[in-house]
């Protein structure tokens, strides 16, 4: 890998609740996690199940700082963080941030909270590696590393939740997940923060048919993610946050119609790998 890289990969592509077994196989049923390498520095968007492979990865490759992002805490997103390796060997530098909790709670409490009786055996206090947990203001920007800027919005979900826009040599990848949209119109926070993306990877749960019977629930459509896209001219779409209740029969019908109904359209399958 050079210091110019710049790619995606999907660890966990499903939503709410691991759906694994033989009819999730080729779009996987692990929950959200995706690695973003921007040259040799990887960004982590989520800690759902798919995180505990990923951490398998990254600890054969040894000691190294991280950075992971958590859009929210619902447990669909942090139900990995016990499982990462990385947070369990002495060397490595783990920091996780958090920018939709504050004022009224904080990253480590929210953990806390999970990992106790009778949820969970042990606290984070566990983890032997030097893990920090980091609470920010949601619409700040950071700087996680030279040249690479994270900039941020509140996205539309029950309790609170982040979107993400990765920007680094000259290219943008924006990862926008458990967001719902509006029955009145576009989102414009989301448009001004996705604008001109090269990539949108969103929340594209149901689809517009099924969407009547979950509103409320906190998540959008494919069809919505093409909307969105027009709106902000984001180049390529990736759907993402697939409903436990599709099957790899289901979302090879929405694959396809969604590619059909916009060129380039891409779902994410667990494993994928995308070079910007």
């Amino acid at each position: 890998m050079s210091n110019s890289d710049f790619y995606v990969r999907f660890w966990g592509t499903r939503g709410s609740i691991a759906c694994a077994g033989p009819e999730t196989l080729r779009y996987g049923g692990n929950t959200s996690c995706v690695e973003i390498m921007c040259g040799g520095k990887r960004l982590i968007f989520d800690g759902g199940t798919g995180l505990r492979k990923l951490g398998k990865d990254i600890a054969m490759e040894g000691p190294q700082e991280i950075d992971l992002f958590l859009t929210h805490t619902h447990l669909d997103h942090i139900i990995g963080l016990p499982f990462f390796i990385p947070f369990h060997i002495p060397g490595f530098t783990p920091r996780v941030w958090a920018g939709h909790l504050l004022p009224d709670r904080s990253l480590h409490q929210t953990l806390s909270d999970m990992m106790q009786a009778p949820l969970f055996p042990v606290p984070p206090e566990v983890f032997r590696a030097n893990v920090s947990f980091n609470d920010f203001e949601c619409g700040e920007s950071l700087e996680p590393a030279p040249g690479v800027v994270l900039k941020t919005a509140p996205l539309n979900h029950p309790n609170g939740a982040v979107g993400y826009r990765v920007e680094f040599d000259g290219k943008s990848v924006c990862y926008i997940t458990d967001t719902e949209h509006y029955p009145d119109g576009i989102d414009e926070t989301l448009i001004d923060l996705v604008r001109g993306a090269d990539v949108m990877i969103y929340d594209a749960t149901y689809t517009d048919d099924e969407y009547q019977r979950f509103v409320g629930f906190g998540h959008s459509t494919w069809q919505e993610a093409h909307r969105v896209a027009d709106a902000a001219a984001v180049d390529k779409v990736i759907l993402f946050h697939h409903d436990p209740a599709h099957d790899d029969d289901i979302m090879d019908q929405i694959a396809a119609a969604a590619a059909e109904a916009r060129a380039g359209t891409e779902t994410a399958r667990e494993g994928m790998l995308l070079e910007l």
